[in-house]
């Protein structure tokens, strides 16, 4: 079985600062959306990621290819390290109305209601620019967390081939988008 995330997680356990910079490259954006689907907050979920990478590096020694694949490894780590964070946040919260009454209204005012919608819309109108299925395959690795090899395998293609579609979706998207 051709498992690159678990090579690397293993050439990282015995200190390989190489391998373990290109498993931060391969891996970091997968946790990261991970991470900010469960925690919520870009600040947060950044600062968690630096911890899971810290912990990766110290405890890579205890993966164990034949129990699991690398990046489910590395998505269970960041995984219980976001709920870790959610509970110590709930721990910290009180009912106290006088800390209610201190924190201010998040709800967005309506100008910034309109101007959210009308992005959603720019989207939405640039996603309907692209191949329905290099479409599904973007929102899947982007909205959904599917790896680059699920994706493949969904769609019936090489790994490669997969890469080439999200790239150049999101340089369409991009260029859709004016950015």
């Amino acid at each position: 079985m051709d498992d690159p995330i678990a090579a690397l997680i293993e050439r990282t356990a015995t200190q390989d600062r190489a391998a373990f910079r290109e498993l931060y490259s391969a891996s970091s954006a997968k946790l990261m959306g991970v991470l900010l689907r469960i925690l919520g907050q870009r600040a947060e979920a950044e600062d968690a990621l630096q911890e899971v990478y810290t912990r990766v590096w110290l405890k890579a020694g205890r993966f164990d290819a034949t129990k699991g694949r690398g990046m489910t490894w590395l998505i269970a780590l960041s995984r219980n390290l976001a709920i870790d964070r959610l509970r110590q946040r709930s721990d910290s919260t009180t009912d106290d109305a006088e800390a209610m009454e201190a924190v201010p209204d998040a709800t967005p005012r309506a100008e910034t209601r309109m101007i959210a919608q009308g992005q959603a819309k720019q989207i939405n109108d640039c996603f309907a620019t692209l191949e329905p299925d290099r479409a599904e395959a973007l929102r899947g690795a982007y909205l959904t967390g599917l790896s680059y090899n699920d994706l493949a395998a969904k769609f019936d293609v090489p790994l490669n081939t997969m890469r080439t579609w999200l790239r150049r979706s999101l340089l369409r998207l991009k260029e859709c988008m004016g950015a």
